[in-house]
């Protein structure tokens, strides 16, 4: 489930700087030295990273996902010169009216919609679709020097068959892509679909692992025990398989047990922790990491 810069209006007031005891992980590696050296990351889509003031809190995190559109090849180049992984956000499996590529993809929306986010599903089964997205909106995004891409609602094959085939050959050009520069390919949830795209991957992030945020409710809940050790299992056996594994919870500020409990459970499954607001606008002032 995406989180980004279309429902700041959901954001809290205020920020925390909270910290945990860090937990000790778990033993899973990253086949790739540079990232089995990271040791925290900042899921920043809800923040402006181009503000001198957001991209100064963003330099300690080794691994950084900023919206690959708006965020400048400048704010990118200080990010890097930090020491930072930084990654460029896309969502492939969604059509996001705010884009300024909208109106290149609008005829392939399909009239289901993800509705928390007001967004189309796309048509990825669709070879001009998939071409767009490969040579015209992916290199737009890389040529502002990101490490790679962060692809979001590839997961959306789960409730739209049709399109799994599609997708499929979307993150494998994608990966031909990405890998040809020496950069990375990470995408999130889904691990119900993931299997077949694994070797195509670097990275893989799991939301909600612990806490999450209830939109009928219109407030953040605790998953489900059986929920937290499904979660926790298909972060396990993603890392096993070689990738880097990072885990975001969404919680209510200043709540520290719920952000003490999601950091321990990311460290127990062996991934890397993050935790914000449904927004993603809470960045905290100390990176959460396991020992």
């Amino acid at each position: 489930m995406l989180r980004r810069l279309s429902i700041a209006s959901l954001a809290l007031a205020g920020s925390i700087a909270a910290t945990a005891v860090p937990p000790q992980a778990a033993t899973a590696t990253p086949d790739d030295p540079r990232l089995a050296a990271v040791e925290d990351f900042a899921f920043a889509l809800g923040v402006n990273a181009n503000e001198a003031a957001q991209t100064a809190r963003l330099g300690p995190y080794d691994l950084v996902v900023v919206d690959g559109e708006q965020t400048t090849r400048a704010t990118v180049a200080k990010l890097r010169n930090h020491g930072s992984i930084v990654l460029g956000y896309l969502s492939v499996g969604t059509i996001e009216p705010f884009r300024s590529w909208y109106r290149l993809l609008k005829p392939f929306r399909l009239k289901s919609r993800f509705e928390e986010f007001d967004e189309f599903y796309a048509r990825v089964r669709s070879p001009r679709y998939r071409r767009l997205i490969r040579r015209r909106i992916a290199p737009r995004i890389l040529r502002k020097g990101f490490d790679g891409l962060f692809l979001d609602n590839t997961d959306m094959v789960e409730t739209h068959p049709r399109q799994r085939r599609g997708m499929g050959q979307l993150a494998r050009k994608l990966a031909g892509l990405v890998h040809s520069q020496g950069d990375f390919l990470f995408a999130q949830n889904g691990e119900g679909s993931i299997k077949p795209l694994l070797p195509f991957y670097d990275g893989w992030n799991r939301e909600d692992v612990s806490w999450t945020y209830d939109f009928s409710k219109r407030r953040y809940v605790h998953r489900t025990p059986a929920n937290v050790q499904r979660a926790m299992e298909a972060l396990e056996r993603i890392g096993g398989a070689g990738l880097l594994v990072t885990a975001t919870d969404y919680t209510k500020a200043a709540d520290q047990a719920a952000f003490d409990e999601s950091v321990a459970n990311a460290c127990d499954a062996g991934a890397v922790p993050f935790v914000s607001n449904i927004a993603l606008t809470r960045i905290p002032h100390v990176p959460p990491a396991c020992q």
